[in-house]
């Protein structure tokens, strides 16, 4: 299944963002500037899985994915030197293929530990730095 761009709770689909930013961006950025934008609550949908199972996703609205994409272009460029080269989750040019290609490497070469760390739920405020050397 190819993602659409589902609309989010305001319906609004991304063929129209285009538009709407041109009638709205002063708005948008004023609110920004002034820290009172407030996203718009997120829809939950409900995906197919291939067990038969569903997982929820939550589907923002089309304004808030774009402002969500501009702030992850520049947090990303500040950051993205300071990932460890074997981190794969949510980086560009970075995929679970490429995990597993350099999983396989690893275990080839000889090592045998492998980590692979989902951190939902984790404290966000802990502050806590987690790295793992394997030799």
């Amino acid at each position: 299944m190819q993602n659409k761009g589902s609309a989010g709770v305001d319906g609004m689909k991304v063929t129209e963002l285009f538009s709407y930013l041109e009638s709205n961006r002063d708005n948008i950025a004023i609110s920004i500037l002034n820290h009172t934008y407030v996203p718009k609550p997120i829809k939950g949908v409900e995906i197919p899985k291939s067990n038969g199972k569903t997982r929820l996703l939550g589907v923002p609205t089309v304004v808030d994915r774009w402002l969500q994409q501009a702030v992850s272009q520049v947090l990303m460029t500040k950051y993205e030197l300071t990932f460890e080269e074997h981190s794969y989750g949510f980086r560009p040019e970075k995929n679970i293929h490429k995990a597993v290609t350099q999983a396989l490497k690893s275990i080839n070469d000889g090592h045998q530990d492998i980590v692979d760390i989902d951190l939902k739920g984790f404290p966000e405020s802990s502050g806590l730095t987690i790295r793992f050397y394997f030799n």
